[in-house]
């Protein structure tokens, strides 16, 4: 059942497995006894998802689950599961761990950390517990949490250096070049139609301009990111997108955490372990304040873009936070409601709100991490984002309420 052994064909192996699933007593028939590997796997299933007696094999009595309350149990449990079953599954298995039985606790011990295997799920658990982790766990912490950034950003990172890089290389081409600016291969190809063979020439109805590199911070990009504890997972791969923006030379890019405190994390953008540790998942939300203090970091609205990443549960002034939304529009900044940065889909959210700043031009929907680098693309190249979602499949939070 592990990753590299395959499916066994066969009645036998079925019966295993429900084995397995079912527990002992009347689900172990004497025809069909446990390898000693399936008996570890049974004892895993058992101390996790085993809180009703359920009977180890005949003759063997009830036996209880948990994994009791020392670090030593629970590294023995972690390193069976890693052992025995596929990564997919532990991942499951670790994540009941920290519901059923009550986990967290267990993971401020660095030797618990260091047993369990690294995932998304869990390093939304470390953020969450970042406040009370003991000094002597928080390197291992740390570490846990970068293995997982590290990867993710080796995932993301060239596809998103690409898509920004080419919007902003786009943005830039201007078609009334003066004569040093012109690109004249571009100008040439896109007029070889009017070619005049009397004269053995091209007449250039159009001519097209190299990108403009008078100034080399040519956008600016704001992620504005809610820490309300539905938002773990968006807060994670937002400081990923944002180490990855930081180090695009024609980009400035700020990243401010918010609930009813907004905390400028710029400083830390390099490093998105950095940055999760300088958040605090919980608490309550006030996006207008938050959306006040990124007003003032614009200094050149028409070269900006605004992320707002919240699900618009609004704690502060509502009508104020559409106001002030309304004007940041108004002066020529673009801005995105993004509900989730995710691979879950979209959580539960304001739809009202959603809707409200919709009308006012603030596009509102949930977004995937491989989406999220076109979407910045467009956003920079000034494309109607509303069809950008469209041609995407998917679902502005507008169009759900007008259903």
């Amino acid at each position: 059942m592990n990753d590299e052994t395959p499916d066994l064909p066969g009645p036998r192996d079925r019966v295993i497995r429900w084995r397995l699933v079912l527990g002992g007593d009347e689900a172990d028939p004497d025809d069909v006894p446990l390898s000693a590997d399936d008996l570890v796997r049974d004892r895993a299933l058992a101390q996790l998802y085993d809180g009703t007696g359920r009977q180890s094999g005949k003759g063997k009595g009830p036996r209880g689950g948990g994994l009791g309350r020392s670090a030593p149990s629970v590294n023995r449990w972690l390193g069976d599961i890693r052992t025995y079953f596929p990564s997919s599954v532990v991942q499951v298995m670790q994540s009941d761990a920290m519901d059923r039985l009550g986990l967290h606790q267990l993971l401020l011990e660095p030797e618990t950390m260091g047993a369990v295997q690294p995932d998304l799920n869990l390093v939304t658990t470390l953020v969450g517990l970042n406040q009370v982790i003991p000094e002597h766990s928080r390197a291992t912490a740390r570490a846990v949490v970068r293995a997982v950034t590290d990867d993710l950003e080796q995932r993301l990172r060239s596809r998103t250096i690409q898509a920004i890089s080419g919007a902003i290389d786009r943005a830039a081409r201007t078609r009334r070049p003066r004569h040093h600016e012109i690109d004249w291969r571009r100008t040439i190809a896109a007029n070889l139609k009017h070619y005049l063979p009397e004269y053995n020439t091209v007449v250039p109805e159009r001519l097209f301009g190299h990108a403009r590199r008078s100034r080399q911070t040519q956008r600016h990009i704001i992620l504005c990111i809610d820490q309300s504890g539905s938002m773990a997972e968006s807060v994670v791969y937002s400081s990923i997108f944002g180490a990855v923006l930081a180090s695009v030379r024609t980009v400035s890019t700020r990243l401010v955490a918010f609930d009813t405190e907004i905390v400028d994390l710029t400083d830390e953008i390099d490093d998105p372990v950095d940055v999760l540790f300088g958040v605090q998942l919980g608490g309550g939300t006030d996006i207008n304040r938050a959306l006040a203090y990124c007003q003032s970091l614009i200094e050149r609205p028409e070269e900006t873009v605004l992320v707002l990443i919240s699900d618009l549960y609004e704690g502060g002034i509502a009508e104020e936070m559409l106001r002030r939304a309304n004007s940041i529009t108004d002066a020529g900044t673009v801005m995105i409601a993004l509900l989730a940065l995710s691979d879950s889909g979209a959580p539960s959210y304001d739809a009202d709100h959603a809707a409200a700043l919709a009308a006012i031009g603030v596009p509102a929907f949930a977004c995937t991490p491989d989406q999220f680098p076109e979407l910045m693309a467009a956003a920079i190249e000034k494309q109607d984002l509303a069809q950008w979602a469209a041609a995407n499949d998917i679902t502005l939070a507008s169009a759900v309420v007008d259903d």
